[in-house]
C-alpha cells in the first residue's frame, strides 16, 4: 500500500511539473503586415505572454548562407520587422525570439544541395550563427519540407542528421535553440526522416499537424482531425493527429520534444453538388479566398469568425473526429474552434507532449473582431499554461466508443475535481440547455451527461460524456453514481 502511494505521489508532482513546463510556439508569417483591412498585422500588436517561443518566418537558404527574402519587411530602414520583433523580450524578458528558414516556398531543393556534404553544412552553421548574434535572435527553426521529397534525394534522410549535428555544435557555446518544423503523418515521414538520429539534436520538434486534406483529395475532409472515424478505412485511419502523433513516438521520438502543431486557418472546398455536403463529399475545386489570406482553399480564423457574424453558414460538430466543418450554398470549410483547441491542448497533456504550436499567429482573431483578442491562443493557455488546467479532469478528452467521452474516476465527485470558482454555481440546468460553460446537463438518452462549452461564435455546444459501465449521471451530486 504505501508503495502505491508513493507511486501516486510521484505521478502526481511529475504531472504538475510536466503541465508546468508546456511550451506555447508560436509562428509569424511576416507578409501579414501588408494584408488589407482587418488582416493587417503590426507585430507591436502581439501579447508576448501569451507564447513561450515566437518564430519570425520566413528566411531563405542560397549556397551555405541565410537570405533575407523581404529587406523591406524586415531591416531597419524600413519596417524594421526583425527589430520589432526581437524587443518583444522587453515586454517578457522569459520569451524566446526565434527565426525560421526554409517553408513550403523554399522548396527541398536549397537544403538538399547545402546538406550534401559536410564542408557545406559548416559553413551554414557558422553562418547561421553570425546571422543570429546580428539580428539578436535566441534560436534557429529549420523548416525543410521535405528531405528526400520534393526535388530532394534519398541521402536527405542522413544529411539532415548531420545538418542538425553541426548546426548543435555551432550553437552550443552560445546558447542557442535549435528546432524543426516536420510533416506529421507517417506516408511522409516514413520518406524523410531518421527520427531516433534527429531527435538528438533538436531541442524540440514542431509536428505540422494540419493539411491532412484538400481539394487534391476530390472530396472534402478535415484539416487537422484529431482522432479517425469509424467510418475510416486503409491509409485514411492514419490521416489524423493521434496516429501520427503515435507513429513519431514509436519510432524513437521523445514525447517532451514533440510539439503538436495547431492551425489557425481552416481548409475550403467548393461542393460539387451543395445538396452533398458531409465529410466526403465531392469536390475538387478549392473553396473561395478569403478577404484577407486571398488564398483560394485557406480561410483563416480571423475571417472564419467574421463570416459566420455575418449569418447563412451552418455548423456541423464532428464528434468523432473531434473538429467541426461549416457549410454555406457550395463553400465547405474544415477548421478548429475553441472547444476543439482545448481538446487538442488536453491531448497534448495527456500524451506527455511538450507543448502546442500554432501555425500562425496572425491568422487568430488577434484585433478581436469577434469577442477577445487572440482567442485560440488565450484557449491554449487556458489548459497549458493555467492552474485550473492542472487541477481539472475534467478536461481530458479521450476517445472511446466511438466519441468524446470525460476522463473520470468512479469514486471521485465531479465537484471535487472543479476548480473553487465553478464547484457552487455549475449545476444542471432544468431545461437541458446551455447558460454558462462548465455546467453539466444529464442526458437522459444514455444515463450519461453533456458538458457545456463554447461554440467558437458566441454560443454554446454541448460535449457528450459517458459515466463508466454500471453507473449513472447524479445531477444532485454532480458525478457517475451507482444506478
Amino acid at each position: 500500500m504505501r508503495l502505491i502511494t508513493l507511486c501516486v505521489a510521484i505521478s502526481l508532482v511529475s504531472t504538475i511539473a510536466d503541465a508546468s513546463s508546456k511550451k506555447i510556439i508560436c509562428y509569424f508569417g511576416s507578409w501579414s503586415v501588408y494584408r488589407p483591412g482587418n488582416g493587417q498585422f503590426d507585430i507591436n500588436g502581439i501579447d508576448p505572454t501569451l507564447c513561450t517561443h515566437l518564430i519570425y518566418s520566413f528566411v531563405g537558404v542560397e549556397g551555405n548562407d541565410i537570405k533575407i527574402l523581404d529587406s523591406w519587411s524586415d531591416l531597419p530602414r524600413n519596417l524594421d520587422g526583425f527589430g520589432k520583433f526581437v524587443s518583444l523580450r522587453k515586454k517578457n524578458p522569459s520569451l524566446k525570439i526565434m527565426i525560421a528558414v526554409g517553408g513550403w516556398n523554399a522548396g527541398s531543393v536549397p537544403f538538399s544541395k547545402m546538406a550534401s556534404n559536410q564542408a557545406q553544412r559548416e559553413a551554414f552553421a557558422k553562418n547561421a550563427v553570425k546571422f543570429l548574434e546580428q539580428y539578436q535572435f535566441d534560436g534557429l527553426d529549420i523548416d525543410w519540407e521535405y528531405p528526400a521529397q520534393r526535388g530532394g534525394v534519398k541521402a536527405d534522410v542522413k544529411n539532415f542528421v548531420k545538418l542538425a549535428a553541426a548546426l548543435k555544435k555551432a550553437f552550443a557555446p552560445h546558447g542557442y535553440i535549435l528546432s524543426t518544423a516536420v510533416a506529421a503523418p507517417e506516408s511522409s515521414v516514413s520518406q524523410s526522416y531518421d527520427i531516433i538520429g534527429m531527435s538528438q539534436y533538436f531541442d524540440f520538434i514542431n509536428l505540422m499537424e494540419y493539411d491532412f486534406h484538400g481539394y487534391w483529395d476530390g472530396h472534402t475532409g478535415m484539416n487537422a482531425p484529431l482522432f479517425a472515424s469509424s467510418s475510416d478505412s486503409g491509409n485514411e485511419l492514419k490521416l489524423n493527429i493521434e496516429a501520427s502523433v503515435n507513429y513519431w513516438v514509436k519510432n524513437g521520438a521523445p514525447r517532451e520534444k514533440l510539439i503538436l502543431g495547431i492551425p489557425t486557418y481552416g481548409k475550403s472546398f467548393t461542393l460539387s453538388n451543395p445538396r452533398n455536403k458531409g465529410v466526403g463529399a465531392p469536390s475538387n475545386v478549392k473553396g473561395t479566398a478569403g478577404p484577407y489570406t486571398r488564398e483560394p482553399g485557406i480561410l483563416g480564423y480571423n475571417e472564419i469568425c467574421e463570416i459566420f457574424k455575418a449569418g447563412g453558414w451552418k455548423i456541423y460538430q464532428d464528434n468523432e473526429r473531434g473538429v467541426p466543418y461549416a457549410v454555406k450554398g457550395n463553400q465547405w470549410v474544415s477548421f478548429d474552434d475553441i472547444p476543439a483547441i482545448k481538446a487538442k491542448a488536453e491531448f497534448i497533456k495527456q500524451e506527455r507532449l511538450g507543448g502546442a504550436m500554432i501555425w500562425s499567429i496572425e491568422t487568430d482573431d488577434f484585433k478581436g473582431i469577434c469577442g477577445e483578442k487572440y482567442p485560440i491562443l488565450k484557449a491554449l493557455n487556458s489548459v497549458l499554461g493555467s492552474e485550473i488546467s492542472k487541477n481539472s479532469n475534467l478536461r481530458v478528452w479521450k476517445k472511446k466508443q466511438n466519441k468524446f467521452t470525460t476522463s473520470t474516476p468512479t469514486t471521485t465527485s465531479f465537484v471535487e475535481d472543479l476548480p473553487e470558482t465553478l464547484k457552487e454555481s455549475d449545476r444542471s440546468s432544468g431545461n437541458g440547455e446551455c447558460t454558462f460553460v462548465g455546467q453539466f446537463i444529464i442526458n437522459p438518452s444514455n444515463c450519461g451527461f453533456f458538458v457545456c462549452d463554447h461554440d467558437g461564435i458566441g454560443g454554446f455546444r454541448k460535449i457528450p460524456g459517458a459515466c463508466p459501465a454500471g453507473l449513472c449521471f447524479n445531477p444532485t451530486y454532480q458525478r457517475c453514481d451507482w444506478k
